[in-house]
């Protein structure tokens, strides 16, 4: 009885002595465990071509002044709007979270509109722009699939001019017209694929003034200076071209 009673203390004691350096090396096995990886942070790159449609509404306002021998005649102002569609295409590289892009776009568009010249009660005033083109540069700011950015350059538009008869509607004499101008603008676009985004964007357009010759079908041909400036809205979608989404690590 008492052999036994020796043996169960010194195996306790034993016991007792191993609990610490076991509880230390749990508790250093628990300090060194590998944390889980943290997640992968997506970064959408802007950089590459891209093409595009775009559509939307417009409004030209073109002011005529007949061009006299005493000089300039006001025959008032108008309102051409309608719709345009066309399409664009690009170039953007990404430094940071700055975007930098050239792009050109062409646009068919029916923007139209008249007044009764204040001159010439006879007679009614029509402009209408029948399409247009821009080349602009472009500078945004991304925050991941979202870019907000401006843009400016050269415009041209493609313009036909007419005169009707007040009292039966007829064109009485026409005249077309290609003008240069500049043009600014804004827009945001948003990265809804790795390689798809869409946008709405506006641009102002400033042209220049020109000095356009009727000649009517019957009568003295006559001279107006016409004065004209675009505004529009598009929204518009993209396809670039290039690898998905990158990662930031």
């Amino acid at each position: 009885m008492k052999k036994n009673l020796l043996l169960v203390t010194a195996g306790f004691a034993a016991l007792v002595a191993a609990a610490p350096a076991f509880g230390a090396d749990l508790a250093v096995r628990h300090m060194y465990t590998k944390a889980p990886p943290a997640p992968i942070a997506a970064v959408y790159d802007w950089t590459g071509f891209y093409i595009g449609v775009n559509g939307g509404w417009g409004s030209s306002h073109n002011s005529w002044d007949f061009v006299g021998p005493a000089g300039l005649v006001s025959e008032g102002s108008h309102d051409a709007t309608g719709g345009t569609v066309g399409g664009q295409i690009g170039y953007r590289w990404q430094m940071g979270q700055v975007v930098f892009g050239v792009e050109g776009q062409g646009n068919w568009a029916d923007f139209s509109g008249s007044n009764v010249s204040t001159s010439f009660p006879a007679d009614v005033n029509r402009s209408k722009v029948d399409a247009f083109g821009l080349i602009t540069g472009q500078i945004g700011y991304a925050w991941n699939n979202v870019l907000l950015y401006a843009k400016g350059g050269a415009a041209v538009t493609g313009n036909h001019f007419s005169v009707l008869s007040t009292a039966t509607g007829a064109e009485l004499a026409s005249a077309n017209d290609t003008r240069w101008g500049g043009t600014i603008g804004a827009g945001l676009e948003v990265g809804f694929a790795p390689n798809w985004s869409v946008g709405v964007e506006y641009d102002h357009l400033f042209m220049q003034d020109g000095n356009l010759t009727f000649v009517p079908v019957v009568g003295t041909p006559a001279t107006d200076r016409i004065r004209q400036d675009v505004d529009m809205v598009t929204a518009r979608i993209n396809y670039r071209f290039g690898g998905p989404a990158v990662s930031r690590y």
